[in-house]
């Protein structure tokens, strides 16, 4: 597997499908009590140009909060949702599902001191269950207007916002049906088009509705406030997992139901078909995808997974190989860097959490092929 950054050279078709529908449900116990619509209180906001850091062999400073893996990038965060690595590929956002936070990490080599993550930004949010800030991403054209997107849930709904580098907050799409569960969700561009992961919301009834915009794969071809009019692109989707381009001919997106978790496909004829299932359940959550595969961050099994597709057909035949497994705890998003690595974000604080909890994670990309994936 040549797991590379592709061009931003193709747009998929939109067209609805119908899926299978299942109940299945995931809790991140959360305790934060209800709190007004999202508002934003901005911190060294937009781009940035760091230096790219040279590689050294020397040991990792000591002391708290700086963990001595070398591929951990930011430590000592509440629960995260997603992540989003800068075009530069040194620094990237995480959020902080609870509390609200959006937080910029940023790479070093190993003998530098691992700086804290530095606040851009806070969003007013209703963490119950599973809502809260759940993704983010960064504008197509980041690196001129400094714009970023995240899914959210309000006290009345779960939407997808837009933060102004000047840290204005405005509403993309809004009325995504809200539950007690099911309200997770998932955001990334395909060129200037946006793509939105919604979870059911707690009522499987509702993702099968075409009506509803609960349980779907929607593409946002103007994502500007007061310019969205979201198509269909999949139905049936449970609990939402992540989403995630190949800028070729692939849209890649997990779910969970109360069969199997699930990795999907939409092909650039818009059609919608399942490449693999979960009968055991993983906890299926963000996603990567390159040209020739999808990584996927596993919840329960703590490992990000790593599917080989083929070229062709991009059919997945064997069974996708776990790297990294037990070794960060339980993944959630995931998102792929310029180099090929997969940042992950950890959610161990609602678990058992190790001294540097929650974490960011660069995981190295396979060798050779999904089945020699790092250890």
């Amino acid at each position: 597997m040549s797991w590379v950054v592709a061009g931003r050279v193709a747009s998929v078709v939109a067209v609805t499908a119908g899926l299978a529908v299942g109940c299945a449900r995931f809790d991140e116990s959360a305790s934060k009590p209800f709190t007004p619509a999202p508002t934003v209180h901005p911190e060294g906001m937009g781009p940035t140009n760091a230096p790219k850091t040279p590689p050294s062999a020397a040991p990792r400073p000591t002391g708290p909060c700086i963990d001595p893996d070398p591929l951990v990038i930011g430590t000592c965060l509440d629960t995260t949702g997603g992540v989003a690595p800068l075009p530069d590929g040194q620094q990237g956002l995480v959020t902080e599902r609870v509390s609200g936070r959006i937080l910029k990490v940023t790479v070093v080599t190993p003998d530098q001191p691992q700086p804290q993550p530095v606040e851009v930004a806070r969003l007013d949010v209703d963490a119950a269950g599973d809502g809260g800030l759940t993704d983010v991403a960064l504008s197509p054209t980041y690196s001129e207007d400094g714009l970023i997107y995240a899914y959210v849930t309000t006290p009345s709904d779960n939407r997808v916002v837009r933060i102004g580098a000047g840290g204005s907050v405005k509403p993309i799409l809004t009325g995504i049906p809200k539950g007690s569960t099911g309200n997770r969700g998932a955001i990334d561009f395909l060129d200037d088009k946006m793509l939105v992961l919604t979870g059911d919301g707690g009522n499987p009834g509702a993702a099968a509705d075409r009506g509803s915009l609960a349980g779907k794969l929607l593409r946002i071809d103007d994502p500007a406030p007061g310019g969205s009019n979201p198509q269909v692109l999949a139905s049936g989707v449970g609990v939402a997992g992540g989403v995630c381009p190949d800028h070729k001919d692939s849209i890649w997106f997990t779910d969970r139901t109360a069969a199997a978790d699930r990795l999907q496909r939409v092909a650039a004829d818009g059609t919608v078909s399942t490449a693999w299932t979960w009968p055991d359940h993983p906890g299926v959550a963000g996603c990567a995808a390159a040209v020739d595969g999808v990584a996927i961050a596993m919840t329960d099994a703590k490992a990000l997974a790593f599917a080989d597709a083929d070229p062709k057909t991009h059919a997945v035949t064997t069974a996708p190989a776990m790297a990294a497994q037990d070794k960060y705890g339980a993944l959630n998003g995931a998102a792929l860097a310029p180099d090929g690595f997969v940042w992950v974000g950890t959610i161990n604080k609602q678990g058992k959490p190790g001294p540097f909890d929650d974490r960011v994670v660069r995981i190295p990309p396979p060798k050779g092929g999904a089945g020699g994936g790092p250890d």
